[in-house]
């Protein structure tokens, strides 16, 4: 399984995700997370992730999974790009449209690599609930609070990253699961938590990039 799970975009480190996917370009940019979102503000952010992906050397196409076909055409990339917005709302879309299967087989067999960031990962741990203190849960009419569980443990991003807006919230759910004594993946913005067959990775922060 090839995982490059980063808190806040693309950010610096993308230099792993190229090395993860081989000489495969072919990036599907999956926007679901994004669903229900104002129009301007869902063509902002996919216009910036197009250009952010093309700038570092991979071939983006947008890829809704809500589209017919959309979902049994994901074998055909190398790498699956799932973006942030609503962590509930892109379950939804996954269970409804049975990508949660697909993506599961597909990191299974070695097939891709998966990426993405914020929401994108966060889908990947095993327990959503405590995100609806950052997301609106409202959103979604019967919302599934349990991840796809191919990470060991909630991801939580936005921690100690003061600029972000959830990041204080984000700190509190992080200090509770440690309160509890339960292990998460709490990932500052401009980390990259990095899963490349057995081996794990927390990539800091680059700080010279500023």
């Amino acid at each position: 399984m090839r995982l490059y799970l980063s808190s806040f975009r693309l950010g610096p480190q993308h230099d792993h995700l190229r090395r993860l996917a081989g000489t495969g370009r072919r990036t599907a940019l999956i926007p679901n997370a994004l669903d229900g979102a104002p129009r301007r503000y869902r063509e902002e952010g996919l216009g910036r992730d197009v250009a952010e992906l093309g700038a570092a050397g991979l071939d983006a196409t947008i890829v809704d999974l809500t589209m017919p076909g959309a979902v049994n055409g994901l074998g055909a990339f190398d790498i699956l790009w799932v973006r942030g917005g609503n962590v509930f709302v892109l379950r939804r879309v996954l269970a409804d449209t049975g990508a949660d299967a697909a993506v599961v087989e597909l990191l299974q067999c070695d097939a891709v690599v998966y990426g993405g960031y914020s929401a994108g990962p966060c889908v990947l741990g095993t327990d959503l609930a405590p995100l609806a203190r950052v997301d609106d849960i409202s959103l979604v009419d019967d919302p599934i609070t349990d991840g796809l569980g191919l990470l060991d443990r909630p991801f939580v991003p936005h921690v100690r990253s003061p600029e972000h807006r959830a990041s204080a919230v984000c700190d509190s759910i992080a200090s509770d699961y440690e309160a509890r004594g339960q292990m998460c993946w709490a990932v500052s913005d401009g980390e990259v938590l990095l899963v490349d067959g057995d081996q794990t990775l927390l990539l800091e922060a680059d700080k010279s990039t500023g």
